[in-house]
């Protein structure tokens, strides 16, 4: 069975996406959940250009990796020097690693407009760098810069490129889309040439600006490349890189091929989460593969089918990469979606009977009246149990009353007086914030603490509020999501009104319900009497 070498470059190429920046220790993490994936090579930065990656690699010395090596990025050695005096050259050689990748120019325009020399110079200084640091014990690899854009435009001399870094010595040869604009016939055909032409195993480095880079990637790999250079999630300069996230999964599970540890699969989501997490960047929920609308489901035919086989309208299986099948309920929603989430939830549901087909109707009022429960699994889950008489609420209003003050010049202040039942005692207490919604989200907690400790496990990650037919003005009903969290699982609620506070009260009240039912179910599970019994 054939296998790619996964070169990750999400520390270097991935930094240079608009809204993304790492500190040292930031990547430190990173490099160290690409190893326990299973990576092949971890490109670290660029140790000439910054401190920090100089900094990066003087701190990565004292970690140990399992499975990937340490690579560090720079270019060719400058026109019309020698090689061991160029500085980007020495700071390679001062970060420590055994493997550099190097790119040189490849397309003549490049040659000799940006670095302003000539032809012979530019194949000279390829050959140099690669053939000096091969000298010096290390692995070389060398990025082709611009390759299929010059190949395009002067063939002869975008593969004599290639084969003065081979005459240098160099390990793989990586043809990179830099600009990003290739098709992928133009990638097979091209690939094919390289990979005929040459001894030393091509690699591939795609851009996304036409949105083919993993496409391209792909095609390489069908078309002879051994080496896979890309970024987690896809971050990357203008419209990023290929994505690994899609790659992997897609030249192992669809293609057969060798990449990372099979086994290590399953582990996808969590690591692409991961790294959103540590570049404080909110994962893309459309992402294929990884994202959490990957496998997602709202059609009523197209439930009724998974319920009968989940091979009609989901390409892999979800747990195959670490995600899992969501079916959404909407206005577009069949009994069959209320079946499946009823299943969910180990609740026994009748589909002939008037309870669901009432069910239904009511999901859809409410949808109506502007209600949107696909990301408000929280909210959804408690209307489902209340219509059960097994389910307790945890606690009701009794009453709420909030003040705000504003003065010129000082900051507004706000305080939330609450009145609650829990069974059959009531606590009327109050709180302050620094508005209402946080004022009632103090006094609510405030109030049950006492009454559900893990209450302190749950935190608001996301508070966003949508203005509905917005020709009403201030008279418009609106609808508030929030997103909660506990440090391992997060959920959404929904409220709606024409009144802001008591849409806020709506899903502030369904995210606290919500959390303390999943910490009950929890502990049911991990019960030692119910696990003995399941046994």
């Amino acid at each position: 069975m054939p296998s790619v070498k996964i070169y990750d470059t999400t520390l270097r190429d991935g930094t240079q996406a608009e809204g993304i920046s790492l500190s040292c220790e930031d990547k430190i993490k990173i490099a160290q959940r690409l190893d326990k994936m299973g990576f092949h090579y971890i490109e670290g930065g660029w140790p000439g250009s910054n401190p920090k990656d100089a900094d990066f690699f003087w701190r990565i010395r004292s970690y140990n990796f399992k499975n990937a090596r340490l690579a560090a990025f720079g270019s060719t050695r400058r026109a019309k020097l020698a090689t061991e005096n160029d500085d980007n050259v020495k700071a390679l050689l001062a970060s420590g690693v055994r493997c550099a990748t190097i790119f040189g120019k490849t397309w003549d325009l490049h040659v000799t407009k940006s670095l302003g020399t000539t032809l012979a110079e530019n194949l000279a200084m390829i050959r140099d760098t690669v053939s000096y640091l091969k000298g010096q014990g290390l692995e070389v690899f060398f990025d082709a810069e611009h390759f299929f854009d010059g190949y395009k435009a002067n063939s002869a001399y975008a593969l004599a490129a290639l084969e003065a870094a081979a005459e240098g010595g160099a390990d793989t040869l990586v043809l990179c889309d830099t600009n990003g604009g290739s098709l992928p016939l133009e990638i097979k055909e091209i690939v094919e040439v390289a990979v005929q032409r040459l001894s030393i195993p091509i690699g591939i480095h795609a851009h996304n600006d036409g949105e083919l880079a993993v496409a391209n990637t792909i095609m390489a790999v069908q078309s002879g490349a051994l080496q896979v250079q890309g970024t987690v999630n896809g971050y990357g300069e203008r419209c990023g890189n290929a994505n690994l996230c899609s790659v992997i999964p897609n030249l192992s599970l669809k293609l057969g091929i060798d990449t990372i540890p099979r086994e290590n699969m399953a582990h996808l989501v969590e690591m692409s989460h991961y790294v959103s997490e540590v570049a404080n960047l909110s994962p893309d929920a459309r992402q294929p593969y990884v994202g959490i609308s990957a496998f997602a489901h709202k059609g009523g035919v197209h439930v009724s089918a998974l319920l009968k086989d989940s091979k009609t309208y989901e390409h892999i299986e979800p747990e195959l990469v670490g995600n899992h099948r969501r079916v959404l309920i909407s206005e577009l929603s069949g009994i069959s979606n209320l079946l499946y989430k009823y299943k969910e939830m180990n609740l026994e549901f009748d589909r002939q009977s008037p309870e669901g087909k009432r069910i239904l109707a009511e999901i859809k009022e409410l949808e109506n009246q502007g209600f949107q429960f696909e990301g408000s699994e929280g909210s959804f889950e408690l209307l489902m149990r209340k219509a059960h008489d097994n389910y307790t609420e945890p606690f009701s209003l009794e009453a709420l009353r909030l003040l705000v003050e504003i003065k010129e010049n000082n900051p507004a202040y706000a305080e939330a007086i609450i009145k609650i039942r829990v069974g059959d005692q009531v606590v009327h207490t109050a709180a302050e914030g620094n508005g209402p919604v946080n004022a009632l989200d103090h006094a609510l907690r405030k109030a049950l603490k006492d009454f559900y400790p893990n209450i302190g496990s749950m935190h608001l990650n996301d508070y966003k509020v949508r203005v509905l037919d917005e020709k009403d003005g201030t008279g418009a009903s609106v609808r508030v999501h929030i997103e909660t969290g506990d440090g391992q699982n997060s959920w959404g609620t929904v409220g709606v009104s024409q009144n802001i506070i008591e849409a806020s009260w709506q899903a502030l009240a369904d995210s606290i319900a919500y959390g303390l039912l999943k910490g009950e179910k929890s502990e049911l599970e991990s019960s030692p009497e119910i696990s003995a019994a399941g046994e």
